[in-house]
């Protein structure tokens, strides 16, 4: 089948629209199909949670102020920690558990414990196995520190699972495989203040049993993620769901149509290549946290087109906000919380910020405040 082509402004407007940044479908949560489901695309993939607090920014700039009911935080897609809807909780702890010993030692990114990883799938369930341990011997109700959790993991793994942590001054589990497992060791991710707390997921929410195989594959939530994120390469697929392109293929959910995009070749469910195709740019002012999805889409040249602008907003650590303005990239904002619980928000932009713009940047600046514990804001450029 030839490629159906497709321009920038097609694929912006369908994100906007499918990501619920056009705030027009309202707060269900339940796992979504495509633009017009509200927040239940979004969340039927994850919201990455990082930094902590984001996911609920994320939310309030598309309208919902408070953290649906039926939502938990948990280490899922690539060990990041995720806002998930808790029905998926059961059939994502499968999906993203690696399908065979290649595609687990590969996920094992880090070089400090490279003869573990060659455990393949045996790290991941003796990992995982650990992990739920370590929680449920914790207080109920409460959680553990996670300092805490990964000392007994650290005690329960294999030697050759462990490193030596300059930082810590101590000998204890990777920390990219220790969240890599979250999902299917059952454990929710608590944050009070700075400090991260771990607690076992109601049994209604856990799997019964850590995974002794390898996992279903991702390929329901690999047409999830296409309806909501969509048009993707396989790379950026497998980028999303930390594989391979080679592991990730075998997964790809039937009904994709490939299309072209000014950055490449993608796939698109077929269903919703209408929307796709008839989409134009928005016409909307948004301030997105730094970690939204708009962001976290793998094809950033067509996101951000400006190569400096991309580097502004791209950064290795913290990165800023954004404004959107019609579905351009404008600007990049900053905030610190002042004296009376004033948030101080401080916009970079290239250009002088008119006056009837500033005003519809102040409106979502007072979406914004709320999820930053603020009970007032300001906004100057700098």
């Amino acid at each position: 089948m030839a490629a159906v082509v497709v321009t920038r402004q097609n694929v912006l407007g369908y994100r906007f629209r499918a990501q619920g940044l056009d705030r027009t479908a309202g707060p269900g949560h339940g796992p979504g199909h495509g633009p017009g489901h509200g927040l239940g695309g979004l969340l039927g993939i994850g919201v990455q949670d990082t930094p902590a607090g984001t996911a609920d920014t994320a939310l309030a700039v598309r309208g919902v102020p408070e953290r649906p009911a039926g939502t938990r935080v948990v280490w899922s897609w690539r060990g990041a920690p995720h806002l998930h809807a808790e029905a998926d909780l059961r059939a994502l702890a499968t999906a993203g558990w690696p399908v065979d010993d290649e595609d687990a030692t590969r996920r094992i990114i880090s070089p400090r414990i490279r003869e573990g990883a060659r455990r393949g799938l045996e790290a991941f369930r003796v990992a995982a196995q650990a992990l739920r341990d370590a929680v449920d011997e914790g207080p109920a109700g409460s959680g553990v520190p996670k300092g805490e959790v990964s000392r007994r993991v650290s005690a329960a793994v294999p030697d050759d699972l462990n490193f030596d942590c300059p930082a810590c001054a101590s000998r204890h589990v990777s920390g990219g495989l220790f969240q890599l497992v979250g999902a299917a060791a059952g454990v929710e991710v608590l944050t009070r203040g700075r400090s991260t707390h771990l607690a076992p997921l109601p049994a209604r929410l856990r799997v019964p049993r850590v995974p002794a195989a390898g996992g279903s594959g991702p390929g329901a939530m690999l047409s999830r993620y296409l309806l909501v994120n969509g048009p993707a390469s396989s790379a950026a697929l497998a980028a999303w769901a930390g594989m391979s392109v080679t592991a990730l293929k075998p997964f790809l959910p039937p009904g994709l149509v490939p299309v072209t995009t000014p950055v490449g070749r993608a796939w698109m469910p077929e269903e919703a290549l209408g929307d796709l195709t008839s989409a134009g740019l928005p016409g909307h002012v948004r301030l997105l946290p730094g970690g939204d999805p708009w962001l976290g889409v793998r094809d950033r040249e067509l996101v951000v087109p400006d190569a400096r602008r991309r580097e502004d907003v791209y950064k290795a650590l913290s990165n800023p906000g954004v404004l959107l303005v019609d579905g351009d990239v404008t600007g990049t904002w900053r905030a610190r919380l002042g004296r009376g619980r004033v948030l101080e928000i401080t916009l970079s932009a290239p250009d002088d910020v008119p006056t009837r713009l500033m005003r519809r940047i102040e409106a979502e600046a007072a979406l914004i405040a709320p999820t930053r514990g603020a009970a007032d804001f300001t906004v100057s450029t700098g």
